[in-house]
């Protein structure tokens, strides 16, 4: 965890604060469930199929919600699913592509180390991690059929939303049985580590109850459950996705500029109830950034308060640093040759990278082959009128050429026409 120092949250309780968040949605029952949350240690799991690579800010709304129990004192086991991740929860478009064994295998090796920042694993109340290949994968068709799939009524199973929407076009037995392997799985965790409470997305509301009746129906529990809403946007357009696509937590997919730039960007209708969702300030703090960004919202303090936070704990202290001093660098605010490569180019990238080779050019035609200005004629109009800058630098002559000293890390360019139009070149020579 990289700040065990966190104080536990909540003005009250555990339960009140995540009610204040918004972070409860569905339960088994809010007394049953502010007992266990409000009372001595329990463990808790949340699961994760590994569809891809990585986890994206989709995920996030669990992983945090995970932390913040850890921190009020309970255990978490993090679940990553190597057996259901080869099966593929139904979605109600079409059937999943199902991903080699091998593949899967190396997506859960990945998240496994993803999770690792957002927990502790030592101490009393220590994260602990699991697979549920381990005891799905030693259970035999016939076992399989006998223990699990006898608890089942296949009338309940074809109520689920999900499943009536693919019954006129066609849902395969293995994506029907995914709920019984997850129900499994709660009841092996309550087997195994005394597992008494499974939260996970709003969509997952039947998987997990099923898994509750299940456990119950095993003769064990009694166990608890509850759902966090589906994160979206006030605009209707999904959240995590950007023109680029997905906002992925690995930083060779989306590198740790992009994700800050994302929560940065995030409207202002929304950022109040993400920082609700994914901050670990308190209550008060939150309460308090809400009334100063409402008295100046073009400062956007909530949109940078929420963005520093998540990128530091996604990626560490040191790359929020790089992200927020790419941020002012760009727009003439700080220094670019303090910048790394890596977090130099990948803000580039966000801008609109233009690659160039051979002779070093004038700048007018580098204003635009980046699409900064629509000719050559307007690039040096704007130039003549003082409103280019190269690395920040005030261009004033119209035949101006780069020089070789100008290349950032020997091969980088930043272009910005007046204070907030600017992109990048990348010069191979």
């Amino acid at each position: 965890m990289t700040d065990t120092s966190l104080p536990p949250p909540g003005r009250d309780s555990l339960t009140e604060d995540l009610l204040w968040r918004g972070l409860i949605q569905d339960s088994t029952g809010i007394d049953e469930l502010r007992t266990l949350l409000d009372g001595p240690r329990a463990a808790f799991y949340v699961g994760f199929d590994p569809t891809a690579p990585s986890l994206h800010v989709g995920h996030l709304v669990q992983v945090a919600t995970a932390r913040r129990l850890q921190l009020a004192g309970h255990r978490p086991l993090l679940l990553v699913g190597g057996a259901t991740g080869q099966i593929g929860d139904p979605k109600e478009s079409a059937e999943r592509t199902l991903n080699p064994p091998e593949v899967v295998a190396g997506w859960v090796a990945r998240i496994r180390d993803q999770l690792a920042p957002f927990v502790s694993y030592t101490g009393e109340n220590a994260a602990h991690l699991v697979n549920n290949l381990d005891w799905t994968g030693e259970m035999s068709v016939v076992e399989f059929l006998r223990d699990v799939g006898k608890h089942f009524p296949v009338n309940k199973m074809l109520a689920r939303e999900v499943v009536k929407a693919r019954l006129e076009s066609g849902i395969s037995f293995t994506e029907f049985s995914y709920q019984l392997l997850q129900a499994n799985d709660f009841f092996e965790l309550h087997r195994r580590h005394g597992c008494q409470l499974q939260f996970g997305g709003s969509d997952q509301w039947g998987n997990i109850t099923a898994g509750v009746d299940y456990v119950r129906r095993r003769g064990a529990g009694p166990v608890q459950a509850f759902t966090t809403p589906l994160v979206t946007r006030s605009d209707g357009t999904k959240f995590g996705k950007t023109e680029g696509g997905a906002v992925w937590l690995d930083p060779e997919m989306t590198s740790p500029y992009a994700f800050y730039q994302f929560w940065v960007n995030v409207d202002d209708r929304d950022v109040n109830r993400y920082l609700r969702f994914f901050s670990f300030r308190s209550r008060e703090e939150l309460e308090a950034l809400e009334k100063e960004t409402a008295e100046r919202p073009a400062a956007r303090l909530a949109q940078r308060a929420l963005a520093e936070e998540l990128t530091a704990l996604v990626h560490g202290e040191r790359e929020m640093a790089q992200a927020v001093a790419a941020s002012q660098a760009l727009f003439g605010r700080g220094s670019l040759t303090d910048l790394t490569p890596a977090t130099l180019r990948a803000a580039l990238t966000e801008a609109g990278l233009v690659h160039v080779g051979g002779e070093l050019p004038d700048i007018a035609a580098l204003m635009r082959e980046s699409g900064l200005v629509p000719s050559h004629k307007e690039a040096r109009r704007v130039i003549a009128e003082g409103g280019v800058y190269l690395n920040n630098n005030r261009v004033t002559d119209v035949d101006a050429r780069v020089s070789p000293e100008d290349l950032l890390h020997g091969r980088y360019l930043v272009l910005r026409r007046g204070k907030r139009s600017f992109a990048g070149v990348e010069v191979e020579r």
